[in-house]
């Protein structure tokens, strides 16, 4: 009883208390509460809570810091609303990045986050999410290397490291582990005798070791000619994927660390794959198909291999880029004629009953903007990462101060501010 009062008493206003650490402390040692039970609660407070209680007291700051605890935590962060980052393009090929809280308040509460890159990086391209963590990529000057950055913007801690140039890079956190994982796929064949030249090359790096490996079974054993961009739901990382003569799906397990297809309806495995889409509807993931300005979406069902049901139809020219949490589609739209190269698109959310609202006031070129939906996650809070200088260079910012960095790149930086980020 003793247990359920505390729980009525502390969780619904740790928001109030927050404000003051040192209420919060002196609270806790009011209801003598012991320290299993502090723990339990604190597993349901918001990141940002748990930023600032870390200087209540060492044993606070142990327990959060702690991967036990980390891990715990993210399996509480559906009780926490998910939150919509939105990258997009100025006129002038700046890149923006905004992030929403998507809750009743939407589109309300908004962040401004900003980046600082290198003079060498004119581009990151925003590859996806995984529990809380998003990735972007980009393609060094050096034909050699491209770079991946991890990136926990709301702890403000972003990695970054160099993997080998191959055409295909992914990423996903293993939930067993919460060890991120980042895929880099080559694959190499003679059109002439495709089945008997056929080989692939997968390696993975893992954040807590530092090191890449080579992948010896479980590969894909088809060619393909292109890979579609990744979704992320849970443990599998999901593309469309095209084949000589028809489409399918590729995941990868990353906890497992196998590959596996799935075949697709035969209407979608014959279509032409560019105006196909996969997407991340709440925790399941969704096929669009647009022909001919009729949306359908498709969804399989939660943990269910190749079942996908028909959601919804909706007869729209505005291309879909991601979901909020309620389902509705959000979209790209415009005052402007479609056709025309300097048109400026903004997003907006469609309701089926309602039409479009809650349009988002940002502005953009049409194929910049991008939509990744992700939960909070204390992930990067505390990062000890091995340089390996056979496998590539780790680099690891918070709050633009550099605490390691990959030697290779160091005559790269015009200052140490290489990921700095301000939250508006």
């Amino acid at each position: 009883m003793t247990t359920c009062i505390i729980h009525v008493l502390l969780v619904p206003n740790y928001v109030e208390l927050g404000s003051s650490l040192a209420a919060l402390k002196i609270k806790m040692s009011e209801y003598e509460i012991p320290f299993h039970i502090q723990e339990d609660i604190m597993k349901r407070l918001p990141v940002k809570s748990l930023v600032q209680f870390r200087s209540v007291s060492k044993a606070w700051k142990c327990l959060i810091d702690s991967s036990e605890f980390i891990a715990a935590h993210s399996n509480h962060c559906h009780t926490q609303p998910q939150h919509l980052l939105v990258s997009y393009e100025d006129p002038i090929m700046k890149e923006h990045y905004v992030c929403f809280v998507d809750d009743d308040t939407f589109p309300q509460q908004r962040s401004v986050l900003t980046l600082t890159l290198p003079l060498s990086v004119k581009y990151l391209r925003l590859l996806g999410s995984s529990h809380g963590l998003l990735c972007l990529y980009h393609s060094h000057h050096n034909p050699a290397t491209k770079m991946v950055v991890l990136w926990n913007p709301l702890i403000r801690k972003s990695i970054v490291v160099d993997v080998p140039k191959q055409p295909y890079v992914c990423f996903g956190v293993c939930p067993l582990t919460c060890d991120p994982k980042i895929i880099s796929i080559y694959q190499i064949w003679d059109e002439a005798n495709i089945e008997t030249s056929f080989r692939c090359k997968v390696m993975v790096y893992t954040l807590s070791s530092g090191k890449w490996r080579t992948l010896s079974s479980n590969l894909p054993t088809k060619p393909i000619r292109h890979f579609w961009l990744m979704v992320v739901t849970d443990r599998f990382i999901y593309w469309l994927v095209e084949l000589p003569n028809h489409n399918m799906i590729m995941s990868f397990d990353v906890s497992d660390e196998k590959f596996e297809t799935i075949d697709l309806l035969d209407s979608l495995a014959t279509h032409h794959p560019t105006d196909l889409h996969l997407s991340k509807l709440r925790d399941s993931l969704a096929m669009l198909q647009n022909i001919e300005n009729i949306l359908t979406v498709w969804m399989m069902e939660h943990g269910v291999q190749r079942s996908f049901t028909k959601l919804f139809i909706i007869k729209t020219p505005n291309q879909t880029v991601g979901f909020r949490n309620s389902g509705a589609p959000i979209m790209k739209v415009t005052d402007d004629d479609p056709d025309d190269f300097d048109a400026r698109y903004k997003l907006a959310v469609f309701e089926p009953n309602l039409g479009y609202n809650n349009v988002i006031e940002v502005s953009g070129s049409p194929i910049s903007f991008e939509v990744r939906a992700y939960m909070e996650t204390l992930l990067l809070l505390v990062i000890d990462v091995t340089q390996d200088e056979d496998n590539g260079h780790t680099g690891v910012w918070s709050f633009g101060e550099v605490m390691k960095i990959g030697g290779a790149h160091m005559e790269e930086f015009a200052s140490s501010e290489y990921l700095d980020i301000i939250c508006a």
